[in-house]
């Protein structure tokens, strides 16, 4: 495994981050506890989680089963640079949020850190992250907020999770003039498919020093050899992929990428995983392996040296947007 600093502080990661969003709705808790443990040993130390997780009537429970698995010992806690977010509402989806239960006031972010360390079984969270913007709290009530948290312990570094390039901006100019330390990191949805966050989101978290963790690395399965899979009586398309799909010229393309890397004689999945994991200002492509067997793909991706002529190949089939403001102004 290759390890790298997270942004502009002296916190050492891997260049893969352990996604946890299928612990409990789709992989149950002793496999869960199995992938962390073959993650550990791949090399992995960068978990990352939510409170919501689990979704519906389970939110939360996510984070039980990493705080289970963390109880084990073992110097599992002290091996993972543990990063969980806030934001969203904690209650079941078919009711609404309890005023005060939700988003970023200073009230729910203490009480929101309480519940998943206790969740967690821990007594700090490395990365604690935002979820969302929140257009109704000021930066000033959010980061003092957060100074308590870290003069109590409880958290180390803040990151943001699906922000604007403007409120990555706002929110560390705002740090900068209460001598804070800031934002250190930014997970947006980037991949080689969904490339607009090299716009406006990547410039901005590279201009402020902050890492980028892209999610959805495969695009909901679209770049993993979908349908290659389809054709050989595999997992069909789903979700997101399943959309992409419908459209015929779009379908055209990812059949194109499949066949390119075919020729190539590489895993599509691989190739994505490790295209991010050449762009600038990327930290680490976030993994949701549901087994071992795609825990040890994405690890082979780390690897994976891509060169010149197969980059511009992919570029050619997914170009991305261009900087700002020249992508739309000329």
């Amino acid at each position: 495994m290759e390890y790298t600093q997270l942004g502009r502080t002296g916190l050492k990661v891997s260049r893969l981050v352990l996604g946890t969003m299928n612990f409990g709705p789709h992989t149950d808790e002793p496999d869960s506890h199995a992938i962390m443990d073959a993650a550990l040993d791949a090399g992995l130390n960068f978990f990352d989680t939510a409170n919501v997780y689990g979704w519906g009537d389970d939110k939360g429970r996510t984070e039980t089963i990493i705080g289970n698995w963390f109880a084990k010992g073992g110097d599992r806690r002290d091996k993972v640079v543990l990063a969980t977010k806030v934001y969203g509402n904690m209650g079941g989806d078919r009711g609404q949020a309890w005023p005060n239960h939700d988003r970023l006031s200073a009230l729910n972010i203490r009480r929101a850190v309480d519940a998943s360390l206790a969740r967690l079984r821990t007594d700090h969270i490395d990365l604690y992250q935002f979820h969302h913007i929140d257009r109704h709290t000021p930066f000033e009530e959010i980061w003092q907020a957060l100074d308590v948290l870290v003069q109590q312990g409880k958290i180390l570094y803040v990151g943001s999770s699906n922000f604007p390039g403007y409120k990555i901006a706002q929110a560390n100019e705002t740090a900068a003039r209460h001598g804070r330390l800031g934002l250190v990191s930014e997970q947006c949805l980037y991949n080689l498919y969904e490339r607009r966050a090299e716009m406006e989101i990547i410039p901005a978290a590279q201009e402020y020093g902050l890492g980028v963790i892209p999610w959805s690395p495969l695009h909901g399965g679209l770049l993993g050899g979908v349908l290659r899979k389809e054709a050989t009586g595999g997992r069909s398309a789903s979700g997101t992929a399943a959309e992409v799909l419908a459209d015929p010229a779009a379908r055209a393309k990812v059949q194109a990428y499949e066949d390119l890397l075919g020729k190539h004689g590489l895993e599509p999945g691989e190739v994505a995983l490790a295209w991010l994991l050449s762009r600038p200002g990327v930290t680490g492509p976030i993994v949701g392996p549901r087994t071992a067997a795609q825990l040890d793909s994405a690890v082979r991706a780390v690897g994976l040296s891509l060169s010149t002529e197969l980059l511009a190949e992919l570029d050619a089939l997914f170009p991305g947007p261009g900087p700002s403001p020249e992508a739309f102004a000329w």
